[in-house]
């Protein structure tokens, strides 16, 4: 467990909680999703650490264990504070796991930085290519008008969201996938998420378009998606992420939720453990 500071000009300096297995074996650096925190990725640590992997996992700013600062919350210096990660901990040869919001982080940062220090990603759940539905992209699964009321909801009663949001997040078809103390743990993590800072990432990730990063994705890519998503549909998210990255990988968890990674811990793990292994 450690923390490095994020450096952003004008904003202030602001640390990040990390927690970093060690040991030699090639790093995996997971981006846990929206509003959640690192904690969320405990069904994998032990899966890749026994795996011989070095897993780092991280806070994103606003949210579980890391400062809360006002501004910040844009694409950009997110995928920032992904880089000066990588760098403080000097990371070479590293694997980025983004998770549905750290699915943008994972394509922004390609576009900000190449494939420096990066060996693979993968794109699990992902939010990428743009969720937003506008004229010019009619396969966005979020509508305009569903991302106001998620808006409103959020800032008028945050118990309220989260229980219903962790519900979605873990159901298919109404029927939740994981047990009640998962969902809890989940609703748990959320509620450690900064409002203000909630608010923004869930602009950030509805208004951000990655048409134009996804192409830039020159390492070999995994993308990891279930196929009963009801927060990130696969057909407007996953399925169009593969097709703008020549080369790679796909799979699909049959009777999936959203939160795959819990629901369908097993498969989850061993398609990622086969793609590191490639």
């Amino acid at each position: 467990m450690t923390e490095i500071t994020a450096h952003h000009g004008l904003f202030k300096d602001t640390n990040l909680h990390v927690d970093d297995t060690g040991g030699p074996g090639r790093p995996v650096v997971l981006i846990h999703g929206w509003p959640q925190s690192g904690e969320s990725w405990k069904n994998q640590i032990t899966a890749l650490e026994s795996a011989g992997y070095r897993v780092v996992t991280y806070d994103r700013r606003g949210f579980g264990r890391s400062d809360k600062p006002t501004k910040g919350y844009t694409y950009d210096t997110l995928s920032e504070d992904l880089h000066t990660l990588l760098n403080e901990l000097d990371l070479n040869d590293v694997t980025l796991v983004g998770f549905s919001m750290g699915g943008g982080e994972v394509a922004r940062y390609f576009s900000l930085y190449g494939p420096e220090r990066v060996h693979s990603v993968v794109f699990a759940s992902a939010i990428p290519p743009y969720v937003m539905q506008t004229d010019d992209n009619p396969d966005g699964p979020l509508t305009e008008s569903e991302a106001a009321k998620m808006t409103a909801d959020l800032t008028k009663d945050q118990d309220s969201f989260y229980d219903g949001f962790t519900t979605k997040f873990f159901s298919v078809d109404g029927e939740l996938k994981v047990s009640e103390q998962q969902r809890q743990e989940a609703l748990a993590l959320s509620n450690q998420a900064d409002k203000k800072a909630a608010l923004a990432c869930m602009a950030a990730f509805g208004s951000t378009d990655f048409r134009g990063d996804l192409p830039k994705v020159s390492v070999p890519s995994l993308i990891l998606h279930g196929d009963g998503d009801g927060v990130v549909p696969f057909e407007g998210s996953g399925q169009r992420t593969q097709a703008a990255i020549p080369g790679s990988s796909l799979h699909v968890i049959a009777g999936a939720p959203h939160g795959c990674n819990v629901s369908h811990a097993d498969e989850w793990n061993q398609a990622l453990l086969d793609f590191l292994a490639k």
